[in-house]
């Protein structure tokens, strides 16, 4: 029997509707152990005039509605990195990646989690964590390095705090797992609620 259904006593399948490995890793961090990863293949394109926050909830529900089917518990997420009103997804290759970085480099950012749990009777729980992270000021070598090191791939921001990038962070407040790909706290806590 999976984790998942021990720990949160679940009746029906849960599906994390993720590719993301670190995803996996922060579930299973607090015992939960998903059915199934199914994938969305939701865009991940901000619509006009839509806020960082507006745009990490969209798509953590439109990712789990697209894969949810009745009878199963779904878990839908995406993260957007924002500075300002400019929100930094999935840089498409080096020179974006070198771009985000020396805007992050000395200054705060929020990095927004949107979270989507759908329940077996279609009932759906959305929510967004914000954390603010500040990256002290990155030398012309440090953002090279990182570059040269491919972590930036895949990944809001054009960085993962887990990785190499961590040694740039001077501060955070809020959620660290939100930074790395999920609040396990919310998830938890939706999960919860809606097995009830």
């Amino acid at each position: 029997m999976p984790a998942s259904r021990i720990k949160l006593h679940l009746r029906s399948p849960l599906i994390l509707a993720s590719r993301s490995p670190r995803r996996l890793e922060l579930l299973s961090q607090i015992g939960i152990t998903p059915d199934e990863v199914r994938p969305s293949d939701v865009a991940e394109e901000r619509t006009p005039s839509e806020s960082p926050r507006a745009m990490a909830m969209r798509l953590a529900e439109a990712k789990a509605r697209e894969v949810w089917n009745k009878g199963e518990f779904v878990i839908g997420a995406d993260t957007v990195v924002a500075v300002g009103s400019r929100d930094l997804a999935k840089a498409s290759d080096a020179l974006e990646a070198k771009k985000f970085l020396q805007l992050l480099s000395g200054r705060s950012h929020r990095v927004i989690g949107g979270v989507c749990v759908i329940a077996p009777d279609g009932r759906a729980l959305v929510r967004a964590s914000v954390t603010r992270v500040t990256f002290k000021r990155l030398s012309h070598e440090e953002i090279e390095d990182y570059i040269a090191s491919n972590e930036w791939q895949d990944k809001a921001g054009a960085y993962g705090i887990q990785g190499l990038a961590g040694a740039f962070v001077k501060k955070i407040s809020g959620s660290y797992p939100n930074v790395v790909g999920l609040d396990i706290y919310d998830v938890a806590s939706m999960l919860s609620g809606l097995s009830d």
